[in-house]
């Protein structure tokens, strides 16, 4: 079986908020000059694009025997059957349902997740939830992995 992997990246309306950012940082700056303009509507939508980019940038892998989600790195063998999530079901267990023990890559923007029971008697985290925009394949892809 092929590794898994999935980058989890901002959907193209946040882009054109970025862009929209420089145009205000642009008009505010227009009583100083053109310069000063093109400054800000430059400065403006850079920053705004590396904090989309940067939000945009989280990955999930499975690989090498671990799900690697952003920062961590958690061997299968520490973790139980996954759950796919429709989107909701995934909601609940954003909301009314999540523990604050659990470690979450969540990302808003991607209606389905998949949530995975970590079996480790000595981590405290009682489950691992992972936003993704195929939770089926995710699922097989750390079940193929366990077996």
């Amino acid at each position: 079986m092929q590794p898994y992997e999935e980058r989890l990246t901002a959907p193209r309306s946040w882009w054109v908020i970025a862009v929209l950012a420089g145009v205000a940082m642009a008009l505010i700056l227009l009583p100083l000059g053109t310069l000063p303009m093109l400054g800000g509507l430059i400065g403006g939508s850079a920053l705004s694009a590396m904090a989309v980019s940067s939000y945009g940038s989280a990955r999930i892998r499975v690989v090498g025997g671990a799900l690697v989600a952003g920062d961590a790195k958690i061997p299968v063998t520490a973790l139980g059957v996954p759950e796919v999530l429709d989107a909701e079901e995934a909601r609940a267990w954003r909301t009314h349902k999540a523990d604050t023990r659990a470690f979450m890559l969540l990302r808003g923007y991607v209606p389905t997740a998949v949530r995975i029971e970590v079996t480790d008697p000595a981590d405290p985290t009682p489950y691992v939830y992972l936003s993704t925009r195929h939770p089926e394949r995710l699922a097989a892809a750390v079940e193929a992995v366990r077996a």
